[in-house]
């Protein structure tokens, strides 16, 4: 019963949001610095809001009737774009979107790593059902395509029939408005593909004038070698791609980010649209089996990602079914109270939850801050949380809160501007998003307002469901979602179709 009267007063207050869009009244935002998503220098200005839609932009005065909010002096930028996000995951039991609002996020792009929670189609209709706080875009993934095709006999190169079968699933996708293809090639059943299926489906989704991410095939060992992969595939292709959430996630290549951006600025050189994402964070999140590059799990190949890729007191346990009091607890810790060394342990919970119906996955610091700086400045990177509203992993509540609060106001490796480009205008661009994140007359009504001297995350590895703080206002599709930091419980967030 408590559930379904929650559940009625967020539909309640989701047709009251859209009813104040619709009822012709407008809102007009004065005395705010407004930051358009472009790079451009800030100004003082108002905007009016139309329905969803930025209806002017400048030296505005109020209209009778019309709603006024005065920003006092503080930024107006678009609203975030979050172009890697797992948030949706749980976004229908968490509407408000309360993790992703309070750090001005207002549009999630989902799909990732090769893997869809659940079809475009569907996610849609769930979304048109249901809707949350926030906008929503998806991949179609790989991983999901090559699993319904392949079933449990993946480990292998597709044959062409099978191949064929995937790109119908894809076509399916990109009808249904997916934003493009998606890869997890570091991750079963990606891992197992030819570097040619992938080019073959990435094509569909270009003939459809959409776009290829990729967690790429390799972030260690083989990571050279992956980076030269998903260049090939936008040349072979003739797609934008993504390097999703790039990294330099292993000892012998830290220091090595001017060589990884050479590669990347000599392809767009040549004509190859190649962009990327990062997340401001110096740990990764993933399973327990991509340490493991050749799927050999032996100890001495344990023991080689131990000294290479993350030691054993910079791997957390974030879930583990078989056993969830270690979940929060080091590989360290858990081998020390087994009495077995970190090699064998490692190799032990790999093969405890083995089982069809087994989860695991794991924190692993792997990253050091001056790549960080280097990649998340790259002006071709976006930001993103890899984050979702639950879990261990700091990112998902405060990623974008942090790039203001650290690379803006502590390291000054950003202005302002730059980062709110990386957040909106370059995040709308990257992923093929249209009329968004951008302030301009006839773009969508996603904005936040912030202030830029408190704007600040809280989450972290010791309280990581700590929010975001700052954000003053969050309007999705012309209506507030959060209004005085609070959320006003709208629900107005959209299903977002390929333009």
């Amino acid at each position: 019963m408590k559930r379904s009267i929650i559940a009625c007063a967020a539909f309640v207050a989701s047709l009251a949001g859209a009813a104040a869009a619709a009822d012709g009244a407008t809102t007009l935002i004065v005395n705010a610095s407004i930051v358009d998503g472009t790079g451009s220098p800030s100004r003082k200005g108002a905007l009016r809001i139309e329905g969803d839609r930025i209806a002017e932009v400048g030296e505005l005065s109020a209209k009778p009737g019309e709603r006024v909010v005065d920003a006092k002096g503080l930024v107006l930028a678009p609203g975030f774009i979050d172009v890697h996000s797992h948030h949706e995951d749980e976004l229908f039991e968490m509407r408000d979107a309360l993790p992703l609002v309070s750090q001005g996020v207002t549009t999630i792009i989902a799909g990732q790593d090769g893997s869809e929670t659940w079809p475009t189609q569907e996610l849609f209709e769930r979304m048109e059902k249901t809707p949350p706080a926030v906008n929503v875009a998806t991949y179609v993934g790989h991983g999901s395509v090559r699993a319904t095709v392949m079933g449990e006999d993946y480990k292998r190169h597709a044959t062409p029939e099978e191949i064929e079968r995937m790109r119908e699933l894809v076509e399916a996708g990109m009808q249904a408005g997916a934003l493009g293809l998606s890869t997890g090639l570091e991750y079963d059943p990606g891992i197992y593909s030819a570097p040619e299926e992938v080019v073959e489906l990435a094509k569909v989704a270009e003939r459809h004038h959409g776009r290829y991410i990729s967690h790429v095939r390799s972030e260690d060992v083989y990571f050279w070698k992956a980076i030269d992969e998903i260049v090939n595939i936008g040349r072979e292709a003739k797609i934008p791609v993504e390097v999703t959430h790039m990294k330099l996630a292993m000892k012998d290549w830290w220091g090595q980010s001017a060589k990884l951006l050479a590669i990347l600025d000599a392809a767009r050189k040549e004509g190859i649209e190649v962009t990327a994402d990062v997340y401001p964070y110096d740990a990764w999140h993933s399973d327990l089996t991509v340490l493991f590059p050749d799927r050999q799990f032996t100890l001495e190949k344990a023991q080689f990602a131990l000294d290479h890729v993350s030691p054993p007191d910079g791997i957390i346990l974030s879930n583990f079914s078989p056993d969830p009091a270690l979940v929060g607890k080091t590989l360290e810790q858990v081998a020390k109270a087994r009495g077995k060394t970190p090699a064998q342990t490692l190799l032990d919970l790999i093969d405890e939850s083995s089982g069809p119906d087994d989860q695991d996955s794991i924190i692993g610091r792997g990253m050091v801050e001056p790549d960080i700086d280097a990649l998340l400045a790259w002006p071709f990177s976006a930001i993103c949380s890899d984050g979702s509203m639950t879990g261990l992993h700091p990112r998902g509540r405060g990623a974008f809160a942090k790039v203001l609060r650290v690379y803006v106001r502590e390291k000054k490796l950003l202005t302002l501007e730059e980062a709110i480009r990386k957040m909106s205008g370059l995040a709308a661009s990257n992923v093929g998003l249209t009329d968004r994140g951008v302030i301009r007359a006839g773009a969508f009504a996603d904005l936040v307002l912030f202030d830029p001297a408190t704007v600040a995350d809280h989450s972290t590895w010791e309280d990581p469901a700590a929010l975001a703080t700052g954000v003053e206002a969050v309007w999705v599709n012309g209506v507030a979602v959060r209004e005085a930091g609070k959320p006003t419980g709208t629900t107005p967030g959209r299903a977002l179709r390929r333009p």
